[in-house]
């Protein structure tokens, strides 16, 4: 005899899978983390080793097809500077970075124009089907 099983239920249970998937995925950033800082401060990582690396990832990307072109060089090495800010453990320009990325984010979504949708009353709808000719059945769609 089948199983039922509630739709809350299913859901409930693809929440929980779903939250203990992001927990992990935090627990194993956090241990890339510590080992990186801890192979940085060792002298084992050089700020080149990073950029290069940044490099030689966006190339690989580019082969399989995964991304149309490489980023600009300025792209990398801000890319590679990032990685550094936390290797480096600098909470301050953590901080700035951080701030200046949610300031062009917030000016470039101020910027951004909201379209715009009309609509238009019965009366004017049934008016231009009217003038288009059109008795009765179909009305028309104005995009």
């Amino acid at each position: 005899m089948p199983v039922q099983i509630g739709l809350d239920e299913l859901l409930s249970m693809l929440l929980a899978r779903v939250d203990g998937m992001t927990m992990e995925s935090e627990n194993q950033k956090s241990r890339f983390n510590i080992m990186f800082r801890i192979l940085y401060k060792k002298g084992l990582i050089s700020d080149q080793d990073v950029l290069d690396s940044v490099k030689e990832e966006h190339r690989i990307l580019k082969e399989l097809g995964m991304i149309d072109q490489e980023p600009s060089r300025e792209a990398l090495e801000a890319s590679a500077r990032g990685i550094l800010l936390w290797l480096k453990s600098d909470i301050n320009a953590i901080r700035r970075t951080m701030e200046e990325y949610e300031k062009r984010v917030s000016d470039a979504m101020a910027k951004q124009q909201k379209p715009k949708i009309d609509v238009a009353p019965a009366a004017v709808l049934s008016q231009l089907d009217r003038l288009g000719g059109q008795q009765g059945g179909g009305k028309k769609l104005i995009i």
